[in-house]
């Protein structure tokens, strides 16, 4: 029997719509609200649409995005009830399940943040964790949860340049919970030293419903509200959603020979060896009923297959081999990118040097899958479809 999903999002989410958990550091500090959609895709079933969108600030003289150069001017601003004012970016790509469109939106604007408590907020804000991301624009941009907490809205309109390159006009879309386990907010903090650290909410699964211009679309959902103030080092991080409301994701930052890479080539011979600083990885399971954490993990970065798919720039596609498992549980996958949009961020330091990151996100299509537990196997036969996505970040930011 088809379980009955829940009907407001769980967790704490009452520091959703602040960026004040950690004191911000010079050239360090980092925040973004981050919604990754997953829409199924008719002519390819193994593989789905997706639509990434982040709305995010840098406390940072000068960051060249891409080949924008953006140069926040001033740090936000908090007033006494809370709310947020800030200079950001609005930043976005759009995959059809062929094209990637990056950007699909690319948007230096001033933000506001403010939750249901504010005296400003129209609605009644009964719901802990209640408010919006506003972007001050003429399009409707806005991200926010619903004064009863049964939902979240996501609006976001494509550049003009996407537009004519094919990509939809503009995304209407209505988020709401899919299981207690992974709609519930999943809160992490911690402060290695000198205020560096991270403060992190999480979403795992949503479901998505809406209008892509004038189709009507459902799917499902991640979230991320990070807050993150020390250097970016390379990692390999995914996640995985299945039809029964299943969630897998994997983790691992480690240093290498690629932190000192300066481009965004999509392969080079100093991604062959890593040292992991962590490995983590995280199983929420449907059908058994429980939640199981990974410390134990690994990702090992396949070399494309001479004939494998290229992204829209030519370059031949990586595929991943990823295990995770603890006493009682062990996930195996392999899964290959069908496409890739990639994020270029430089940035000045010190004594005339410039720091660089690429951070890279691939649409994943599941070559196999293997769950083993004390109760049996599963394999991709068990579910109706499986859908996720990847990164791979190198450089070191800083």
């Amino acid at each position: 029997m088809e379980k009955i999903p829940p009907t407001t999002f769980g967790g704490d989410l009452s520091s959703l719509w602040r960026l004040d958990t950690l004191p911000p550091l010079r050239r360090l500090s980092w925040w973004w609200w981050w919604w990754l959609i997953v829409l199924p895709d008719a002519e390819n079933p193994k593989r789905s649409r997706q639509l990434m969108v982040l709305w995010s600030t840098k406390d940072a003289p000068h960051v060249r995005v891409n080949e924008h150069d953006w140069k926040p001017e001033g740090r936000f601003h908090i007033d006494e009830d809370g709310r947020h004012t800030l200079p950001g970016m609005v930043c976005a790509w759009w995959y059809d399940g062929k094209d990637m469109h990056e950007p699909y939106l690319m948007r230096e604007l001033r933000i506001a943040a403010m939750d249901g408590q504010h005296p400003d907020w129209p609605g009644s804000g009964d719901f802990p964790g209640s408010g919006a991301v506003i972007p001050v624009s003429e399009d409707d941009l806005s991200m926010g949860l619903a004064d009863d907490g049964s939902h979240f809205w996501l609006r976001c309109k494509g550049d003009d340049s996407a537009v004519e390159k094919g990509a939809p006009r503009s995304f209407d879309l209505k988020i709401t919970p899919w299981t207690k386990a992974a709609s519930s907010a999943a809160y992490s903090n911690n402060v290695f030293g000198n205020n560096m650290g991270y403060d992190i909410i999480r979403l795992h699964a949503c479901k998505c419903q809406g209008m892509v211009d004038e189709d009507s679309v459902q799917g499902s959902a991640y979230f991320q509200k990070v807050t993150v103030q020390a250097p970016s080092i390379p990692w390999f991080w995914g996640f995985l959603h299945f039809s029964d409301g299943t969630y897998l994701d994997w983790f691992i930052p480690h240093a290498s020979f690629s932190m000192t890479a300066r481009d965004s080539r999509a392969w080079k011979l100093r991604d062959i060896a890593r040292a992991p600083l962590k490995t983590a990885g995280l199983l929420h399971d449907e059908k058994r009923g429980r939640s199981e954490r990974f410390e134990r993990c690994e990702v090992e970065l396949l070399p494309p297959e001479s004939d494998g798919d290229c992204d829209s720039r030519g370059e031949l596609l990586p595929r991943f081999s990823i295990r995770v498992w603890n006493g009682r549980t062990q996930v195996g996958l392999k899964v290959r990118a069908s496409n890739r949009a990639h994020w270029k961020f430089d940035q000045p330091t010190r004594a005339g040097l410039v720091s660089h990151l690429t951070y890279n996100e691939y649409p994943l299509e599941v070559e196999s899958l293997t769950i083993l537990d004390e109760k049996g196997v599963r394999t991709l036969d068990d579910f109706d479809w499986v859908h996720g996505n990847a990164e791979h970040a190198w450089g070191l930011l800083h």
